[in-house]
């Protein structure tokens, strides 16, 4: 049958948010879906029948994907498998590169779904990358299109990407409002499909980041809804890790170390090692935030550290892992430290979302406090309160406002007691 019937067969599981453990459950394992998807297993009269059923569609629909390709469906699948194969390498510029030339002869040959699918893969890789601004644009057109209103799975997918995006451009209230229709779209699939879990670790990280901490935590609950005994290994993980993110920043250690130790247990470095840097930036971060200075804190940290010098994240990355250890500095006391890596970090703070640069700015002002030097230390807080106010993290504006009060107020106090004596 060739690539032809793979691609196909890949591009109709994404539509229905599917997973490949989710298309084989119970019958079929995941490396077999894949080797289907990428051509290099031919499926039997009985295969093509039972994956009709599951994908709701006729078999005679399944049949028809084996007809023979022509070059430009030939030239279509070996981008695409270009595409994957440096997706899989980590080599992000080069799979959206691919991925776009999947994109454009899937669009010269008039099959819409698969152009659709491979501008979405060019999306993912160009978030992965860092290049926001391309990707936004990207998704805003793929969300425009037919296929995207006509699709719950495909219109919540490109409203979550969009999310995703808003969150690290810092513009939280519109991130928040695109992951809530990601949300309500999502409610037409099956439960704990992984759009739908998408959905909602997307609003839940921008509910978290915009400071409403009892909205994120009450759609923790309708999240952890989603996935029971039977999701798979990864997903559950991911659900526990967001879970455990959110119970921390709301200082209930003991929720927040539960869903963490067992995130910690679902998710593996050898399956994984992107993942699991991430689940070990966020896990120390919030930590942190929540004032946990332990040694579990330090060895999240110390785990970050390596992973990322592994799979080499992007420029933000490497700035939020260094802050994440500034902040360490910080709350155990080691202020001088702080404040050179804080500095460091400051200098190149353009590379940040506005509110993660503006918890720069703060932590470096509160750091300057510490040390007695507040002339700068109010110039640092005051450019955090702006960041925050343009992100719409008001909470965050309120510390900020609060830091640069308590400097004032000392300054006042200092003067008068000067004047008087």
């Amino acid at each position: 049958m060739g690539n032809g019937f793979g691609e196909k067969l890949r591009a109709e599981r994404l539509e229905r948010g599917m997973t490949q453990a989710e298309l084989g459950k119970d019958l079929y394992s995941p490396s077999y879906i894949s080797l289907l998807e990428t051509g290099r297993r031919e499926p039997t009269a009985e295969v093509i029948e039972e994956l009709a059923r599951r994908l709701e569609l006729a078999p005679k629909a399944l049949e028809a994907w084996s007809q023979p390709i022509s070059v430009s469906d030939a030239e279509y699948v070996l981008a695409g498998l270009y595409a994957r194969q440096a997706w899989d390498l980590r080599d992000y510029p080069l799979a959206a590169s691919h991925a776009a030339s999947a994109a454009q002869i899937a669009l010269e040959g008039r099959n819409t779904s698969a152009w659709w699918n491979m501008s979405y893969m060019q999306a993912e890789c160009l978030l992965k990358h860092g290049d926001l601004l391309e990707c936004r644009q990207l998704t805003e057109r793929l969300l425009e299109h037919p296929m995207a209103r006509e699709s719950a799975g495909l219109g919540a997918r490109a409203r979550q990407m969009l999310a995703v995006v808003y969150q690290r451009q810092g513009q939280l209230t519109t991130a928040v409002d695109l992951a809530t229709d990601a949300v309500a779209v999502a409610q037409q699939l099956s439960k704990g499909s992984i759009i739908t879990v998408g959905a909602y670790r997307a609003l839940i990280g921008a509910l978290a980041e915009s400071g409403r901490l009892d909205d994120a935590w009450k759609y923790c609950q309708d999240l952890l809804g989603q996935v029971d005994e039977d999701a798979m290994t990864q997903l559950a993980g991911e659900v526990a890790w967001v879970v455990g993110n959110v119970a921390f920043m709301r200082h209930d250690y003991t929720e927040g170390v539960k869903h963490h130790e067992r995130a910690a247990r679902l998710l593996s470095p050898a399956n994984d090692i992107e993942l699991w840097a991430r689940f070990n930036k966020a896990s120390a971060a919030v930590r942190l935030s929540s004032g946990i200075v332990e040694p579990e804190t330090l060895a999240a940290i110390e785990r970050a550290e390596l992973a990322f010098s592994i799979v080499s994240g992007t420029k933000s990355d490497e700035l939020e892992v260094a802050f994440i250890r500034a902040r360490w500095l910080y709350l155990t006391g080691d202020i001088v430290a702080a404040v050179e890596k804080l500095r460091e970090i400051h200098a190149e703070r353009a590379e940040l979302a506005k509110h993660t640069a503006g918890e720069v700015s703060l932590l470096l002002g509160k750091s300057l406090k510490a040390s007695g030097e507040l002339d700068e230390a109010l110039v640092h807080l005051e450019e955090a309160r702006k960041a925050f106010a343009t992100a719409g993290a008001q909470d965050r504006v309120q510390q900020a406002l609060d830091a640069i009060l308590e400097i004032k107020l000392a300054q006042k106090r200092a003067a008068a007691s000067s004047k008087a004596s």
